[in-house]
């Protein structure tokens, strides 16, 4: 195909038509760049013979080096398609259809899943690759899950079927049944996404049914409907991934060939008499071809013959003769008759070249070219739809409807925007430039039509990640992309020259625009961080700062780990001092500074099953509280005529339905906990939860003498408030009646705020390293205030104590913790590897060094490779990939993604005391204790208080004599 130029591309974005928008996702190296490379060499960007090797998209300098994408590319690419229209005489007439065809190229790491997020977003379809040897890996399911998300229609292609012959040596029918396994592997993962699509279709069903029921007073023919529905016989079968449907390729990116059944079934039709359609439909699968008979026959009728399925038989006997006859045995008498046989034109000296693969490559290129294979498929895909959606910063963005021009006025709508609110997150923008997207350059237009991927210039401080552009207001904000792997991992960074620091916070800004996964925080302390989704992230972060954002020297502090506090039940634990029996375990009683009040605090650590419940449903508990804001809405509006805002707010206030049910599963968690007489009727006492509000932590009410509504009765209640309830303010709606009227008698009521207050601060920062807490419940037993040897008016110990309140309610839940055995808290990651038999040992090896477990080991069926999954602390897991690499000399490579929080088992303070422990270990313990060494690298990094032993003079340990 000759080269194209950038006007003739130009031209072709007026046609939306004939527009494709596609995207390639996988897991990594399973040869995503690759592809590209050969559809690129297919418009003569690169030469067909560098395709594989030169890895054009992969424009960075650190991407050539790693040979993995790290960041998302785009390129236009040219196909025409030639079709035959009506006879017209003797002559058949052809019609030319020219298409443009916008190709995104995504990593394939998991630290850059938010790129794949972004380009499956702004394509219509998307070529998903596995490769054919490794099978279904842990992004292959993350990719296929964001296309089902994303709703773009996906095309399987089996990549890297020359690894089969080449590397495992199969045969054919070998190869069939490998390739058979992988397809219906990839074909669960997708019904498992419709099957929980229609499960959760059908609950929102039956809970709509339910309420109106309730609603019109049919308590009977509630079970009846419920009992009485069922799931719909959907049609699921065009979902699924069949090679007879065309949606599946066969292909070896770096040999340059691929193919769909329909071609073979194209040529094999006219030889075998069977008609094209009906050939395409039994070219796959359990169909066998009688030799004698030339009838089609399927497993029942075989009667004891070993005949081969004719996808062996048509398919792949072909291809594996040539690779016989030009790699494994290099037959030159074999490779002229292919050539005769197929009519190919093969040059002269790519017959007598040395080097096989160039004359494999030349040979399949005529046959079954692969560029050729996927624009088919690409083109043949449905018409893209048109609506409007942007991403950040001059790059990718998409046009659904209309045309955009420079110097057009258009408004910027960030993920929060409410048409109801037209004034709030909406910015008004001129659009300043306008691109077409060439992979490492950017050609300059001056519109874009409706259909095509294309760059766009002037959206600096109005999107800050995503967003939607429009030119009106009333218009519904898309959501933001969806992020498969959080941010977890952070930095400080300082510029090397202080006198550089607004360029590093320029940088960081410009940083944070072109990152959708980034996350950019400024330190109580003045520190500038960012929080990258993994390693290799963070150095992809770090070299784009230095190069491309900031141009600055900078230097960066030891990665910053997040680390969790929490408590648990040890009987061998106990205070110096001696305590009452009677005192209940973790009772703590403190009063203020000046002794006007008294607090009683019990701390109990939650449920293990309870803490994971919470820690899962923290959303739930954020549109909880949001749930009020909604009702103030509600009631502001109900005074105006706006039906629309109205509709837009009872559509948010569903979540009280959510609510209900988090409740009952949450008492259901804690009747399974073994002291139930410590959380009876414990739900319906919750005060708050904590920190941030949200947290795996309750304050839990326990004062005889103090009555709150219950989180339960003020959410589901039907009535809206009269009261606004300030966004800042945590405490619940109190009934009228309990409200204390009179000034002359101060209750806690008076102080609620203030003991809560110090809830949350004592669950932000913990005791041990001032590290969130997890897994804690604090119960307030009670609450005494002395006013009257103050001498002072009750509504001066009010605005005098409220402080001292909060700071001695921080105290108590503090020191109730330390009565208890603490312990850390580690983030870990899921840690998934491939690695063969010969370096599964030192694999092992590499992940025991690092603190890290196996959860489970499988050897992948028809393959060398074990599949190990682990787990490892974030913070042991620095290094981990490039060690590993060293140690497996590159065989292995793993994928690490945050798993959540896990329990270190040991004591911090833990030192030897029995005469077992001291004679083993000594007074100074020789064993490394974990948890005290992470302990105090977090307070040595927080400048808190450290037990080091320090050399003053250090002279003096020194014997100096003169000789």
């Amino acid at each position: 195909m000759p080269v194209v130029t950038s006007s003739q591309l130009a031209k072709l974005q007026s046609r939306p038509e004939n527009i494709r928008n596609i995207c390639i996702l996988a897991h990594v190296d399973h040869g995503k760049t690759t592809l590209s490379d050969s559809l690129l060499a297919s418009n003569g960007i690169i030469s067909n013979k560098l395709a594989g090797k030169v890895r054009y998209l992969d424009s960075r300098e650190d991407e050539q080096e790693r040979g993995i994408t790290m960041e998302a590319s785009g390129i236009s690419l040219y196909f025409q398609v030639l079709r035959k229209a009506e006879e017209v005489g003797a002559e058949t007439v052809t019609n030319s259809h020219e298409y443009l065809i916008n190709l995104i190229d995504s990593p394939g790491h998991i630290d850059f899943s938010s790129e794949v997020s972004t380009a499956s977003r702004l394509c219509d379809g998307a070529l998903i690759l596995v490769d054919a040897v490794e099978g279904i890996c842990s992004q292959t399911h993350t990719v296929l899950r964001q296309a089902w998300i994303e709703n773009v229609r996906p095309v399987l292609v089996l990549n890297k079927l020359d690894r089969l012959i080449t590397e495992l040596k199969l045969t054919p029918m070998e190869a069939y049944i490998h390739l058979n396994k992988i397809l219906e592997q990839v074909n669960a993962i997708v019904g498992t996404f419709f099957a929980g699509d229609v499960l959760e279709e059908e609950t929102r069903r039956h809970d709509a049914e339910k309420e109106r029921l309730l609603r019109e007073g049919e308590i009977s023919e509630i079970e009846k409907s419920i009992s009485e529905a069922s799931l719909d016989d959907r049609d699921d079968s065009s979902i699924y991934f069949t090679p007879e449907s065309g949606n599946v390729i066969f292909s070896s990116a770096i040999d340059g060939w691929g193919f769909r059944v329909e071609q073979f079934a194209d040529i094999y039709a006219s030889k075998l008499n069977i008609k094209v359609n009906l050939l395409r439909k039994i070219l796959w699968g359990d169909y066998y071809l009688d030799p004698k008979t030339k009838r089609i026959l399927q497993n029942k009728h075989l009667k004891g013959r070993h005949l081969k399925p004719m996808f062996v038989q048509f398919v792949l006997d072909n291809i594996w003769t040539i690779y016989d006859a030009v790699i494994l045995n290099n037959n030159r008498e074999k490779i002229e008759k292919i050539v005769k046989t197929l009519n190919l034109k093969i040059l002269p000296r790519d017959m007598r070249s040395k080097d096989t693969r160039t004359l494999l490559t030349s040979m399949f290129s005529q046959w079954l070219p692969l560029s050729t294979t996927e624009f088919n498929r690409i083109v043949e895909n449905e018409q893209p739809k048109f609506e409007a959606i942007n991403e950040t910063f001059i790059g990718f963005a998409r046009l659904y409807s209309g045309t955009i021009r420079v110097g057009q006025k258009l408004f910027a709508l960030k993920p929060k925007y409410d048409p109801i609110y037209p004034e709030n997150y909406c910015t008004e923008f001129t659009v300043q430039s306008l691109y077409m997207l060439m992979g490492r350059e950017l050609e300059s237009l001056q519109e874009v039509p409706a259909g095509n991927v294309f760059g766009i210039g002037g959206l600096e401080g109005h999107i800050l990640k995503n967003g939607t552009l429009s030119s009106t207001k009333s218009c519904k904000t898309l959501a933001g992309v969806a992020l498969e792997s959080a941010p977890i991992v952070r930095v400080a960074l300082e510029p090397t020259e202080p006198s550089e620091m607004s360029k590093l916070i320029e940088g960081l800004h410009l940083l944070n625009q072109a990152d959708p996964c980034v996350e950019i925080l400024v330190q109580e302390t003045g520190e500038h961080v960012i929080l990258t989704a993994g390693e290799v992230h963070l150095e992809r972060c770090l070299k784009d700062l230095k190069d491309r954002f900031a141009k600055i020297e900078i230097q960066v502090s030891p990665p910053i780990v997040p680390f969790r506090e929490t408590i648990v039940h040890s009987p061998e634990t106990h205070s110096v001092k001696d305590k009452d029996p009677n005192i209940l375990h973790g009772l703590i009683t403190l009063s203020t500074t000046n002794k006007y009040c008294t607090l009683k605090v019990r701390t109990v650590p939650l449920p293990s099953n309870v803490t994971s419940f919470l820690n899962e449903n923290a959303i739930t508990v954020k549109a909880m509280l949001e749930e009020r804001q909604w009702r103030n809405k509600a009631d502001i509006l109900s005074g105006e005529e706006d039906e629309e805002a109205l509709k837009e707010v009872a559509i948010k206030k569903e979540r009280v339905l959510q609510a209900e049910e988090f409740f009952e599963l949450l008492e259901a968690e804690f009747e399974k906990a073994p002291d139930k007489d410590i959380w009876k009727d414990v739900v319906e006492n919750i005060w708050a939860f904590g920190p941030k509000r949200v947290g795996p932590n309750l304050l839990i009410n326990r004062v005889s003498n103090y009555t709150r509504k219950s989180w339960r009765g003020t959410l589901i209640d039907s009535k809206l408030s009269n009261t606004l309830i300030s966004t800042q303010d945590d405490s619940l709606e109190i009934p009228a009646e309990n409200k204390n009227t009179t000034s002359e008698q101060l209750t806690i009521r008076d102080f609620e705020e203030a003991v809560h207050t110090g809830f949350q601060l004592a669950t932000k920062a913990g005791p041990l390293c001032a590290e969130p807490l997890m897994g804690v419940a604090y119960f307030v037993e009670d609450f005494l205030i002395d006013t009257e040897n103050t001498g002072l008016e009750p509504s001066e110990v009010r605005s005098k104590i409220g402080g001292q309140v909060m700071t001695t309610m921080r105290d108590a839940c503090r020191q109730g913790f330390l009565e208890w055995s603490p312990r850390l808290m580690l983030a870990m990651y899921s840690c998934d590897i491939q690695a063969t038999t010969e370096v599964l040992g030192r694999v092992y090896g590499v992940i025991s060094r690092r603190r890290g477990r196996i959860t489970s080991e499988e050897l992948k069926e028809g393959t060398p490779f074990f599949e190990v999954h682990a787990l490892m602390p974030v913070i042991e897991s620095f290094g981990f990939a490039d060690e590993i690499r060293k140690r497996t000399s590159g065989a292995a490579s793993p994928q690490l993604i945050f798993s959540g929080f896990e329990m270190l088992d040991e004591d911090p303070f833990w030192v030897p005391t029995t005469e077992e422990e001291l004679e083993d270990l000594g007074e100074k313990s020789d064993r490394e204790n974990l948890a005290k060494k992470y302990m105090e690298k977090v307070r040595k990094r927080k400048g808190m208080f450290v037990e080091k032993k320090i050399v003053e003079h250090a002279e003096k340990q020194r014997t100096i004599k003169k000789r």
